[in-house]
């Protein structure tokens, strides 16, 4: 009948909405990452037992079918997860995609987000942003997305575990240059709340002295806007371009990518000095 996701608090209680709980008391089962932590939540909310699915990073996909076979009895099937919302760095984007593909409806109960939350206290530009969750833990896909996000001129919202911070803000400072701005929010909404503004380079001395415990959320300042390139700024770029044995299509393409150029204007040079 219909999946239902539903937001659930990211540490404090007391924003758990109305709506949520009786999303929750509706559904003949919910599926969630944590028996225990769900069904302290349901007691919490003073709703009674319900048959709780386990789907977790590691039972997604075998639970898919079941729970596509209680939708096709008809059943109400609410989505949780340990905090916040549901297919956010967390289990839930392939049910629902598996859901839609069968033809059921699929609902969802809006709740509370780590990093919606940390981005609006961030102190950093709200208006365009970009969430990135987890980095991958190493080899050239890390690279490669460290390197993204160096170019990359929204306010970036990143996800890290307590005992990987000091990497990533070492990995991050690298890549976008020390004096990057970063806010750093750990525990939010709960008792501990803590949030760090700085530089990436002064994040990295705090947090040597300061190990954070709890799940954290990274807010990072966007990239500035390149300076404007001269023309013969452009052409030295086209000219290097061309020594390494590009064509002049290519040459134009890359240089135009690297300045943030229109194609045709750095086209018109390249073709000019390829002719010498």
């Amino acid at each position: 009948m219909t999946l239902v996701l539903v937001g659930t608090p990211i540490g404090n209680l007391g924003d758990l909405s109305r709506r949520a709980v009786e999303a929750l008391e509706r559904a003949d089962a919910i599926c969630c990452e944590d028996t225990r932590r769900t069904g302290r939540l349901l007691q919490h909310a003073g709703i009674g037992p319900r048959p709780l699915v386990v789907v977790n990073d590691h039972t997604e996909v075998r639970a898919i079918p079941g729970v596509l076979a209680r939708l096709a009895r008809g059943e109400r099937v609410a989505v949780v997860t340990d905090a916040g919302m549901p297919g956010i760095s967390d289990p839930g984007e392939r049910l629902v995609r598996a859901a839609v593909a069968e033809g059921h409806a699929v609902e969802v109960v809006p709740g509370p987000s780590a990093a919606v939350a940390a981005l609006v206290v961030s102190g950093l530009p709200t208006a365009r942003w970009a969430f990135e969750g987890f980095l991958p833990r190493k080899g050239s896909g890390r690279t490669e997305r460290l390197a993204e996000l160096a170019r990359e001129r929204r306010t970036v919202v990143l996800y890290e575990a307590p005992h990987r911070l000091a990497r990533t803000l070492a990995d991050l400072a690298e890549a976008c240059g020390p004096d990057r701005r970063v806010a750093v929010a750990r525990e939010l909404t709960k008792l501990h709340e803590e949030l760090w503004r700085g530089t990436l380079a002064e994040a990295i001395a705090w947090a040597d002295e300061h190990p954070p415990r709890g799940e954290l959320v990274l807010v990072l300042e966007g990239a500035p806007e390149p300076a404007a390139a001269s023309p013969a700024d452009v052409e030295a770029a086209v000219a290097a371009r061309l020594s390494a044995g590009d064509t002049a299509r290519d040459a134009a393409a890359a240089v135009a990518r690297d300045l943030g150029l229109p194609k045709r204007a750095v086209y018109d040079v390249a073709v000019r000095l390829a002719r010498g």
